[in-house]
């Protein structure tokens, strides 16, 4: 990857500017002791048929645009009217710069051994080996990686069984009050149906169908019209947001601490695309460009971000759901929003699910006689598809769903592993001391943001659950 002044990674280029270099000067391979190969001489795999700038920024906005977008008033309404949306802001410039020391790291190693490239598991294991205490183990660092985007991705499969069930839900209960009258928020009569756990029993199925599709290129055509409706519904969201905000707002500035870690875990649901990041550098044509895409992508992203969380949360207030699409009103547009957008999810579950089943079926299918290789691998999607079901089943609770997944695993794969991973890659190189410093500030923040988002969003679904038990049960038409 080249940097945006087209310096870094030629080797040839010193630093021209006196007393404290800059972080990219500093990381420069010009400062590597002994010779080093130029990480513009290797072809990259994209080439002449990778991807156009644009094809490239518009994956980059797919792979950060989702239900994280959809939670972020209500992360807002946890944070805060003004301390909100300057942490999102905030979240997205560390975040950016997270994806950026990835890609560089990564393209430094490649470089290094010779390699057209890297996934972030073994950028990971390969910047481990150069701290000589840690080389025998660097092996654990590519499964550690491989094992958190496993988590992640099937996580956001398990916010995707609460999403469907939640938003088909309400349109069931809705149908027979649901009118062309879009003014009034609140429909006359609901009519209770099934509790959501069984939507997502009813959904099991036909996830399960769309799994079973082993290369996504026959999803293309599915993938790009969902894009399309999810794209119009986002504007009908934003136009229905924008008119109907009361005046005058008198929403609280700042949440409690508690709250705020709930926040946390939403909002780096929201921005947790550097899964993407690496494959979409990689089959770039002009890869040299991707400093560009990735800015002006994750600008537009955190501009969405921001306005999203900020007038869902100013038009409904302390109302607001797990998804604003869940206070939208009961008039025959805005359930086609629900349903469309809904669409949308479902396909893009079975996006989600591949990077997944990637790593684990192979694994599942190599361990059995070839004769039952497409067998093995039915199973093991099968069971897969089961397993983040039975998860939604247990935390049927939208905004603690992406919360814990955000805690969890989004923080360590998007705050925590890529500084760390420039420590390790540069360890021999002569880091400046204010460069481990900001990584160990950033670090500390992935780390304090999970540990008190996993134990505060935890005790959440065990008293939100405890309650579900003590005053619901299973309501029947």
């Amino acid at each position: 990857m080249a940097s945006n002044d087209g310096s870094t990674g030629r080797g040839s280029t010193p630093s021209s500017t006196a007393g404290s270099p800059t972080e990219e000067t500093a990381l420069s391979p010009t400062h590597a002791p002994g010779p080093s190969r130029s990480q513009s001489s290797y072809e990259r795999i994209g080439g002449q048929g990778g991807s156009s700038f644009l094809q490239t920024l518009i994956h980059l906005l797919k792979g950060n645009i989702g239900t994280g977008l959809l939670g972020l008033p209500l992360a807002v309404r946890n944070a805060g009217l003004v301390l909100g949306p300057l942490s999102l802001l905030v979240m997205g410039v560390v975040a950016v710069h997270c994806m950026h020391i990835l890609v560089k790291c990564s393209h430094h190693l490649s470089g290094r051994l010779s390699k057209p490239y890297l996934d972030y598991g073994e950028a990971f294991q390969f910047g481990m080996e150069n701290v000589s205490f840690l080389r025998s183990r660097s092996i654990w660092g590519r499964r550690v990686v491989n094992l958190f985007l496993i988590v992640t991705q099937l996580g956001f499969c398990c916010v995707y069984f609460v999403f469907l069930s939640d938003n088909i839900k309400q349109v069931v209960e809705a149908a027979n009050s649901t009118t062309m009258n879009c003014q009034n928020n609140q429909t006359s009569v609901l009519v209770p149906s099934f509790d959501s756990r069984l939507y997502m029993l009813c959904l099991l199925p036909f996830i399960i169908l769309l799994v079973f599709t082993r290369n996504l290129k026959y999803l293309a055509p599915l993938s790009l019209l969902a894009n399309l409706v999810m794209c119009v519904s986002l504007v009908l969201i934003y136009v229905y947001s924008i008119m109907n905000i009361k005046y005058p707002i008198s929403l609280p500035y700042f949440g409690n601490a508690r709250d705020y870690s709930l926040f946390f875990g939403t909002a780096i649901f929201a921005f947790e695309g550097i899964g993407v990041v690496l494959p979409l550098e990689n089959k770039m044509q002009k890869p040299q460009h991707f400093n560009t895409v990735l800015y002006l992508g994750m600008f537009i992203v955190t501009f969405l971000y921001i306005s999203l969380g900020t007038v869902g949360y100013v038009c409904f207030g302390n109302a607001i759901g797990g998804s604003i699409t869940l206070n939208l009103p009961s008039c025959w547009l805005y359930q086609a929003v629900k349903l469309l957008y809904s669409f949308g999810i479902f396909i893009t579950y079975a996006l989600q699910f591949y990077v997944a089943a990637e790593i684990l079926v192979p694994e599942a299918v190599g361990r059995m006689p070839a004769r039952f290789g497409l067998a093995v691998d039915l199973a093991a999607r099968t069971l897969m598809v089961v397993f983040t079901c039975v998860l939604a089943i247990l935390i049927p609770e939208l905004d603690l769903v992406i919360s814990l997944v955000g805690s969890v695993s989004s923080s360590f794969l998007a705050l925590i592993f890529p500084p760390v991973l420039q420590i390790f890659t540069y360890h021999n190189e002569g880091l400046p001391a204010w460069v481990v410093a900001k990584n160990g500030l950033i670090t500390l923040f992935g780390l304090v943001g999970f540990v008190a988002g996993t134990y505060i969003t935890i005790e959440e679904i065990v008293i939100r659950n405890g309650s579900r038990s003590n005053s619901t049960v299973l309501h029947y038409p």
